[in-house]
């Protein structure tokens, strides 16, 4: 049904389409000026909406990187309660980077997390603070052509492919598919377990890569659950009763991992982004306090985990726990994506690691 009355849309997908062309068209043309650094800056994208993976895949990138190099991660922050730039510190709350920048902070306290909506002001506000730092990485930043990276990184998730999609408000792609030829690499997110060669060389064949790009395939790998607030690891097992709390754009891979872990789970699905509230927590209690087991627990994010932080005194008695997710390269390929990474890195002079 749904999928019925989004084919109704279609006249306004020809009309968005129509718009994006003439966009990219007039930065084709050069009518509309992309800005270009003589500094290693690297974005992640994709041309959908939202669920194929481009914060894990920043995260990726930072841990292959932050042993030789300073780091910087720069977002727009969505949903934030300021604007402008800012670079977060020891003080810095969810509220005010948004959640991933949040998340990347939490994480990794050896690099540098700064927001800012334009990003043709905030990167040369970020070079002037932070002179020693060593490459950017623009967070969500394909579709925002201000500012041309070296290196783009382009995600598609294996079971929602560019390649079979529509744009808005038909399909999920907020670009045209052309868009695809400024990607420098292209990573297949979200494999399903097991892909085989003759798969990948399809799959590969679909998306018709130039021989400037390479493709890639990765699948979602969830380590094991730690506390929210203890970091206290946690087995799941069979006989664990779940409430799955999440403010995510695609919640399928997780809802399949806990299906493998569990024989049943509840949810409380929030939109994507969602900032918590009181009304919110109490829902969340209420919710749980229904599951009929004394084995039990408050399972999230860690995208949601930045935002449910806030409450620590009101959950501090509850089994809230995190699941944290990686991309892990299939096909032993890596080694050569890494690699492509940091050779881009060591292009630009003086940009040697210790």
């Amino acid at each position: 049904m749904l999928k019925s009355f989004r084919y109704l849309l279609f006249p306004f997908s020809l009309l968005y389409g129509a718009v994006i062309m003439l966009r990219n068209w007039l930065f084709n043309k050069k009518i509309f000026k992309s800005a270009n650094f003589n500094f290693p800056i690297i974005c992640v994208g994709n041309l959908a909406v939202g669920g194929t993976g481009k914060t894990p895949m920043v995260e990726y990138l930072v841990r292959i990187l932050k042993n030789d190099y300073l780091v910087s991660t720069l977002s727009r922050a969505i949903k934030r309660k300021t604007v402008g730039f800012a670079i977060a510190d020891e003080n810095t709350t969810a509220l005010e980077i948004g959640d991933e920048p949040m998340q990347f902070h939490k994480k990794f306290k050896d690099i540098i997390v700064a927001v800012g909506e334009e990003r043709l002001v905030a990167i040369p506000q970020l070079l002037h603070q932070r002179p020693d730092m060593d490459v950017i990485i623009l967070d969500d930043a394909f579709q925002h052509r201000s500012v041309n990276a070296g290196l783009n990184i382009v995600l598609t998730e294996f079971s929602n492919l560019y390649t079979r999609d529509f744009l808005l408000p038909v399909g999920d792609l907020r670009d045209i598919r052309s868009s695809i030829k400024r990607a420098h690499i292209i990573v297949v997110t979200k494999c399903k377990a097991g892909l085989s060669f003759e798969e990948k060389e399809s799959i590969k064949k679909e998306i018709n890569s130039s021989k400037n790009q390479v493709v890639y395939f990765t699948e979602i790998i969830y380590s094991k659950p730690y506390h929210l607030f203890t970091n206290e690891l946690k087995d799941i097992t069979s006989d664990t009763n779940i409430l799955l709390v999440c403010g995510i754009a695609n919640p399928k891979p997780l809802k399949d991992i806990l299906a493998a872990y569990t024989h049943s789970y509840d949810m409380l699905k929030y939109p994507d982004h969602h900032i918590f509230d009181m009304d919110d927590l109490e829902d969340i209690k209420k919710q749980f306090e229904k599951v009929q087991s004394n084995n039990k627990i408050i399972l999230t994010t860690e995208k949601d985990a930045v935002r449910l932080i806030k409450f620590e005194n009101e959950l501090k008695n509850y089994p809230v726990y995190v699941l944290p997710i990686e991309h892990s390269f299939l096909f032993n390929e890596g080694i050569k994506f890494n690699l492509q990474v940091i050779d881009f890195i060591k292009s630009f002079k003086g940009r040697q690691p210790d």
